[in-house]
């Protein structure tokens, strides 16, 4: 007969097939837009908005499932995340206009949120301190993974079967996980304390994050400026709310009782911030530009995943034992590096060019990854793994999110709502050009923070 898992190894194949299948359905999105946008007749400004709504989604959602999470169960609310990203991949695959494929794209961007608002929470409840860090770099390996193929796998199924087969494929891939997680997933982690749930502070969020993506997208208008300003005050208002509600979405007080929670989240955001458009700009620039086909740019795009997909998990490791921040300190160094090159290509750079930037910002992302998450997590106390977690991951995503929303005004400015044709295409270097220097400038900011943050304790034991 046969030992039945514990529930450490059970959580950590759940959360890590889940941290595959979301990326990889993510990511493989970026290969298909070309085709996407001319079989839909959709325009430069239209094609934009295609990663940046999930992520404005993802960004709203983020905190109100991370404390649902803790009051209703982490596994739950994971579970029907899931059960709603197959839904809108099957709607996104049946759309006829880019209008509801957007639409479908921010629904699927809460069905993101719902899952990587409360995966990372499921590992820190069930795992040991000293051993987060393994754990958490195996999760983001895979994390890497889904987003090394994603590219390749992306362009195979258009090329073979159309832009509709990138929302079609992962629906197969989700049920599969969902009945794991029924069969194989007993018990559910959550609060021992249930919580008001905080409707005017989430709703107060929302409006924030809406009004930050739209106005950026429609600088430098007045409108723009004007959504920028309410964005700026509602989220003022949402600190101070938090700040004197009995049961807020998250402790503002945390970011003061810990130096660590505070500066790894900074850190998080400038990272990824620099990083998330990359897929984005280099699948235009390789398809555009340079004429490859989809499964080409897609196969030059995964080299910087396959990078950190390797060094993840042993950084995570390594982590349980060394000081996270010099970690993570010395791949936002890395990073840095890899963009500096990278700024420099134009017309006639080379593929292998390309591919080694991506292969050196690959390796230090991996490096600065899991360590930060691993200082992040071990920052809080158990029962605010679930807000911890959504924090992380909203870090992130606000991150992705100004860092579409800025490529997006570049867009605007350079390429308004013109096709994107041969006329168009020093206009594109330019905004492809412009977005890898201001990443350089984030990066090389994340790198301070990460080196000045303080020292790492663990601080949290696993619920039983």
């Amino acid at each position: 007969m046969f030992k039945p898992l514990p529930a450490t190894t059970i959580a950590l194949i759940v959360v890590c097939l889940g941290s595959f299948i979301g990326p990889l359905g993510m990511a493989s999105v970026n290969i298909a837009i070309p085709d996407l946008a001319a079989d839909l007749h959709a325009n430069a400004r239209l094609v934009g908005w295609l990663p940046t709504i999930f992520l404005l989604s993802n960004v709203a959602f983020m905190l109100p499932f991370g404390k649902l999470a803790d009051n209703y169960g982490r596994k739950r609310i994971y579970t029907y995340g899931l059960l709603l990203n197959a839904l809108s991949s099957l709607m996104c695959a049946w759309a006829d206009v880019i209008e509801w494929v957007l639409f479908w794209r921010f629904v699927q961007g809460a069905a993101s949120a719902m899952i990587f608002g409360t995966g990372v929470a499921i590992l820190s409840s069930v795992t040991p301190a000293d051993k987060r860090g393994f754990a958490l770099g195996l999760a983001a390996t895979c994390v890497y993974v889904g987003l090394t193929v994603a590219p390749a796998i992306g362009g195979w199924l258009t090329e073979l079967w159309g832009w509709r087969a990138v929302f079609l494929f992962q629906v197969p891939l989700v049920c599969l996980l969902i009945l794991v997680i029924k069969l194989g997933l007993k018990g559910e982690w959550k609060s021992a304390r249930h919580s008001k749930f905080d409707w005017r502070g989430t709703s107060i969020f929302a409006i924030s994050t809406s009004a930050l993506v739209f106005g950026l997208s429609l600088l430098p208008s007045v409108l723009g400026f004007g959504l920028l300003a309410v964005a700026i005050a509602t989220m003022v208002l949402f600190v101070f709310h938090q700040s004197r509600h009995s049961e807020p979405l998250i402790r503002v007080q945390m970011f003061r009782e810990s130096r660590v929670f505070s500066m790894s989240l900074s850190t998080s955001f400038l990272m990824y911030a620099s990083v998330y458009p990359l897929s984005f700009l280099l699948s235009l620039y390789l398809q555009y530009v340079k004429g490859f086909s989809p499964a080409h740019a897609g196969q030059i795009i995964l080299l910087q995943a396959f990078s950190m997909a390797i060094v993840a998990p042993f950084a995570g490791k390594f982590s349980d034992r060394v000081q996270p921040r010099k970690i993570a300190s010395a791949g936002c160094a890395i990073v840095a590096l890899g963009f500096i090159i990278l700024s420099q290509i134009g017309i006639n750079t080379s593929a292998t060019y390309i591919g080694a930037s991506l292969l050196l910002i690959g390796l230090g992302f991996g490096l600065f990854s899991t360590p930060n998450n691993n200082a992040i997590m071990g920052a809080v106390n158990s029962r605010e793994l679930g807000v911890a977690s959504a924090s992380m991951n909203l870090s992130r995503t606000i991150g992705n999110l100004v860092g579409m929303s800025v490529v997006n005004l570049l867009v605007h400015l350079y390429l308004g709502d013109a096709r994107l044709t041969e006329q168009q295409y020093p206009a594109l270097l330019n905004t492809i050009s412009l977005s890898l220097y201001i990443s350089v400038g984030c990066v090389v900011l994340a790198s301070f923070f990460s080196a000045f943050r303080g020292r790492e304790t663990k601080s949290n034991q696993p619920q039983q």
